[in-house]
């Protein structure tokens, strides 16, 4: 075995249901074991706040790792997002390496026992209910966005007392119609003059398309339209990352063999699927596959999964993109989300935006801080704001008039903190998504 292995990463499947898998003891020796590597390592020490916590609580202790309460491994627990950096980008040691670390998957294992000992807080398994709040909360719209406003001084205290959403954060905005809505109602004209008619896709919705922003959708169901793609939304529902956030793999599976039980006619049919959030396609072609490896829709739908940027840059080196895309005004920064470059697919937002003529982009590859429903929580903020500032920096210093993320959630954080600590930045009211950026070069 070569040190640091120069092979490709492979990933286990989660063995979620062997009794070993929650066995308190076994998992304690197992934590033990990669934070021991971990700390003689050191490479992942400015990827979040996990690692300085695990350096600390291990440099504090004459005998190292064998001094370390079990108890202070949660502080470590509770600092990880799960946004895969660290396996993907700078661990030496990942599998096929004999020392076999996987420490996404072994916070992830933790927060499972955690689970099946303590349950999950009630208000924190409230805040992922996202298609039952989605659901609730577009049909009052107004006054959800109202209540939810940062500012608020009525709802936002009740809100950060009650359920622990700091009272500062940019929550997200709901619609009163949603991208399935939208959809069925106003289906845009395909067009048979592209070099890629022809091609059938069906667009995964997600919970924060349909729900929270429906407008990449609609720029989604444009722009490929425009290309020749026959396509529609469907949406069985949530991906489920915000409950494997939280440990909840069971309820993960289910999600995962439901939906890919609900869209295999799609794919026997020949048809592309097209994720529309960076978090729900790594979900849908890595994490779900891991879960339920047994599963033949599971793994079928896994393979014809594609990240909008990840489709619109295939049919672009394919066929060719059609054509009528005409300059935007001024620069764009593009805020490379975690979850996008966990896909091992390439910058393809970036290449996405460069296919505009006389686009200037500037990626930043940077963490967010954000962390999906990690980041709103009062305890996290301050530690989500504080990993976004050299983030936040590379932005401002691009001058950028459009900001751009894959993961609207992260570029709400970064918009946020680009107001607060930016200084003279020019005025951005929100980020978009780069399939935005890319319909209104089309003139949508």
């Amino acid at each position: 075995m070569r040190e640091g292995s120069l092979d490709a990463p492979t990933r286990h499947p989660i063995d979620w249901q062997n009794p070993d898998f929650l066995d308190a003891e076994k998992l304690d020796a197992e934590m033990r074991r990669q934070f021991d590597i971990c700390h003689g390592c050191r490479r992942c020490f400015n990827l979040c706040d996990s690692f300085p916590r695990l350096f600390d609580l291990v440099d504090e202790q004459e005998d190292e790792i064998e001094g370390v309460d079990s108890a202070t491994f949660k502080s470590v627990v509770d600092a990880c997002t799960l946004c895969d950096m660290c396996f993907l980008t700078k661990c030496p040691y990942v599998p096929p390496h004999e020392f076999n670390i996987d420490f996404p998957h072994l916070m992830l294992r933790y927060r499972a026992a955690e689970k099946a000992s303590n349950g999950i807080p009630f208000f924190d398994k409230q805040l992922t209910e996202t298609d039952r709040n989605g659901k609730l909360a577009s049909g009052v719209s107004g006054l959800a966005n109202w209540g939810s406003k940062r500012g608020n001084g009525l709802t936002r205290p009740v809100l950060e007392a009650v359920a622990g959403v700091d009272k500062n954060v940019e929550l997200p905005k709901y619609h009163g119609k949603t991208l399935q809505a939208r959809a069925k109602e106003n289906p845009p004209p395909v067009n048979s003059d592209a070099p890629a008619h022809g091609r059938q896709a069906v667009i995964f919705a997600t919970c924060f398309a349909n729900y929270n922003n429906p407008d990449i959708g609609t720029a989604a169901l444009n722009v490929l339209a425009h290309n020749g793609v026959e396509t529609e939304v469907v949406y069985p529902g949530c991906c489920g990352m915000p409950q494997l956030e939280q440990g909840d793999i069971a309820r993960v599976a289910k999600k995962a063999k439901a939906i890919a039980e609900a869209f295999r006619p799609h794919v026997d049919a020949g048809k592309d699927v097209i994720a529309l959030i960076p978090s729900c396609a790594l979900m849908m072609k890595f994490e779900w596959p891991l879960i339920v490896p047994d599963d033949e829709n599971v793994r079928a739908l896994a393979q014809a999964t594609f990240d909008i940027s990840e489709y619109v840059m295939a049919i672009a080196n394919d066929e060719g993109l059609a054509d009528g895309l005409n300059p935007i005004d001024g620069p764009i920064a593009l805020h490379l989300a975690c979850h996008a470059r966990a896909q091992n697919m390439g910058q393809k937002g970036a290449e996405m935006l460069r296919a505009i003529p006389d686009a200037k982009v500037t990626v930043v590859d940077r963490c967010s801080g954000h962390g999906g429903s990690w980041g709103i929580k009062k305890e996290n903020f301050g530690i989500a704001t504080k990993f976004a500032k050299k983030t936040i920096k590379k932005l401002v210093d691009a001058k950028p008039s459009h900001v751009c993320s894959e993961c609207p959630l992260a570029g709400k954080h970064l918009v946020q903190g680009m107001k607060t600590l930016g200084g003279d930045t020019p005025k951005i009211e929100q980020s978009t998504h780069p399939i935005q950026v890319l319909a209104k070069a089309y003139g949508f």
